[in-house]
This record gives C-alpha cells, structure tokens and sequence, in this order.
C-alpha cells in the first residue's frame, strides 16, 4: 500500500513548521509536500512547472490549505482544484488564521470539505490535526482516481441501457 501524502500550502514558515511540527507530535508520519504558494501548488497538482513530469496518478491523501497565499491565493487553488477532473474530488482541508466569514462561506462554496481555524494555543492546534490526521487518513477512504470512477459511471450506464 502506497504511503497516504499530505500536501500543505503553506507560505510562512512559521506556520509551515508548527503545522510540522503538530503532524510529528502526534505521531502522523506521512510524507508532506510543501507548496509555498498557489501558483506551486497548482503545479504540483497538474504536473507542470518545477513538478513537470510527476506521477499524476498519485495525488495527496488530503491538501491543507492556507488561503492568503503569494501568486494565487488559496481560494483561486480551490477553484481550479474543483474545476478540473484529475482533482475534483481530492480532499481540501482550509486551514487558515483568517477569521473572516467570508473567507469561510467562499472555501465551502468552492467545494473545500472541512474549514480549520488555526488556533493561536498550541496544544489546541495540535489536537485539531490529530483529528484531521484521524480523519482524513486513517477513517476516510479516498475516491476512485477520475479513471476509476470514469469506468464505474459508464459501467452504470451500459447496465441502464440494458434494463439492469
């Protein structure tokens, strides 16, 4: 079984190494990839720029996502994440300082599946990603790569066609 990847865009590295930091000390081992910002991000996702022919058939178990980023801020990552196929139905976790509602209505209205405030405590950051570390890769069973899930929609098709 391939090890479940966390990719985290992040552009402060203050913040880089606390998320870091919570990850290890809660004993979550995976690989994480940093993006320091959108347009990094969006690179690693779609196999171009400095990340131009990476294996697009793995991708992150799930991103965390910081929303005020150079380049291309977090929710045009977002917006493209969701518009394309290969990366639709990847998991977005929005993990952000940012205490605007808007921001908050916006990342849920673009598709993101959870929205995390960073606390300013510690000891309540790191509880908050041993649950998304419980979560999104132990209990949460990933969806069927876009070829997968292609074959399973026209395979429901054909047996409709058939009366099935």
């Amino acid at each position: 079984m391939e090890e479940k990847i966390i990719l985290l865009i992040e552009d402060n590295p203050d913040d880089e190494a606390l998320t870091l930091r919570a990850l290890e000390k809660n004993s979550i081992k995976n690989e994480v990839v940093v993006a320091r910002d959108g347009a990094e991000a969006l690179d690693y996702f779609f196999g171009t720029g400095s990340y131009a022919g990476r294996d697009l058939t793995v991708m992150p178990q799930v991103t965390l996502l910081d929303l005020k980023l150079p380049k291309i801020d977090g929710l045009e990552v977002l917006r493209q994440l969701r518009a394309n196929e290969l990366t639709r139905l990847l998991p977005v976790v929005i993990l952000t300082s940012s205490n605007e509602e808007q921001d908050r209505v916006n990342g849920y209205g673009l598709g993101a599946n959870s929205y995390v405030r960073k606390p300013i405590d510690f000891g309540q950051f790191t509880d908050a990603v041993r649950q998304l570390g419980l979560y999104w890769l132990i209990l949460n069973e990933s969806a069927p790569a876009p070829k997968r899930l292609n074959e399973y929609t026209s395979a429901r098709i054909d047996c409709r066609r058939f009366g099935r």
